[in-house]
């Protein structure tokens, strides 16, 4: 672990997770963004608890291996911190039992799938389209050393798209998943009817995408209330917020 001194004003952030690609690019990010200080840098093998007490942070950004995002945020609230967890693999149970905890003791945070705002924009043009089309399908590509499929950003807006349709459509939302040399991250989403096809596409080339989303998401979880999900509360907040139930 290691850590820059901060700023008086500045927040305080530590990075679990530091060690990989999503750290050291989240690391670099606040080195060179004002109002944000890097406290700590987690990795694999130190003690997350004591390194959120020894730094005093006030917001950490989960970027470790999927599964972990829900074991992680309990014990950034437990020991005093707002999470903001980009890991995949946080179910909307999982989600709903981080906001009660928060709330029972006054804190926040976020769970975030993506934090790309093209993401964002497509979900939402997708959740829009899913009120009128009965049939989609979404297929997620990804480079071949991502490990979970479906992705978590595929998984999160097919799950948007059926929250949107009408209670009569129990259409299934079948997720393709490709993982290829040459790939970052792209998806598609597809909605046939007869006679048409309309299709929705984003396109990831580099971790530089999530840049704005992480310092929206961060800025978000330091003054929310409550734990909600998806990078779109903390775009469209403006002021002290309180995060919508997951």
């Amino acid at each position: 672990m290691s850590a820059k001194r901060a700023g008086t004003s500045a927040l305080r952030v530590a990075i679990v997770g530091a060690g990989g690609r999503m750290g050291r690019f989240a690391a670099d990010l606040l080195s060179r963004t004002d109002g944000f200080a890097l406290v700590a840098s987690v990795q694999r093998g130190d003690e997350l608890a004591r390194a959120l007490r020894d730094s005093h942070a006030e917001v950490a950004l989960d970027v470790t291996r999927a599964g972990l995002g829900y074991e992680h945020a309990l014990v950034m609230l437990e020991n005093g911190v707002r999470p903001l967890v980009g890991t995949s693999g946080v179910t909307r149970e999982e989600n709903r039992a981080l906001d009660e905890r928060a709330r029972e003791i006054r804190l926040g945070g976020l769970v975030v799938p993506n934090f790309s705002l093209g993401m964002w924009l497509l979900q939402r043009a997708a959740i829009e389209a899913a009120r009128h089309f009965e049939r989609a399908e979404i297929v997620e590509l990804h480079h071949e050393r991502k490990r979970d499929a479906p992705s978590g950003t595929a998984s999160d807006t097919a799950e948007r798209m059926r929250d949107a349709r009408s209670p009569s459509n129990a259409t299934p939302i079948p997720v393709h998943s490709v993982r290829l040399p040459g790939l970052y991250a792209h998806q598609e989403v597809l909605f046939g009817a007869p006679g048409e096809l309309y299709t929705l596409r984003h396109d990831m080339h580099g971790p530089e995408a999530f840049g704005p989303g992480i310092l929206r998401g961060l800025a978000y979880a330091a003054r929310a209330t409550g734990v909600g999900r998806g990078i779109a509360l903390a775009f469209e907040s403006t002021s002290d917020v309180h995060a919508a139930r997951p």
